[in-house]
């Protein structure tokens, strides 16, 4: 059984390139100064989703492509007719990356 622990690309990335831009830009004297992450989340409204159900498929593929990690659809609240938009219908994609040690 393997001892490594996964860690999100985003937060690899924060850790690698982020913090020494930042101690760098704001002349911190210490890495300790800089903000650390708590959570990661990545939100994706859909443009045209009432109509085409493909685009919110195709929105999903995308989040977890970039993040890594299986997205999921929240759904509509309520009916608002301006919108044509109906109760439960996949409106927004949504995912939460919860960063430890980084």
């Amino acid at each position: 059984m393997s001892t490594k622990t996964y860690t999100p690309r985003l937060a690899d990335k924060y850790k690698k390139e982020v913090v020494p831009a930042l101690v760098k830009k704001f002349n911190y004297t210490s890495v300790m100064q800089a903000p650390k992450l708590e959570k990661i989340c990545l939100n994706r409204g859909v443009n045209g989703a009432v109509t085409d159900k493909k685009l919110v498929d195709i929105a999903l593929d995308e989040l977890t492509t970039i993040a890594g990690q299986k997205a999921v659809s929240t759904m509509s609240k309520k009916d608002i007719s301006n919108f044509k938009l109906r109760k439960n219908m996949p409106i927004v994609q949504e995912l939460h990356c919860v960063v430890i040690d980084v």
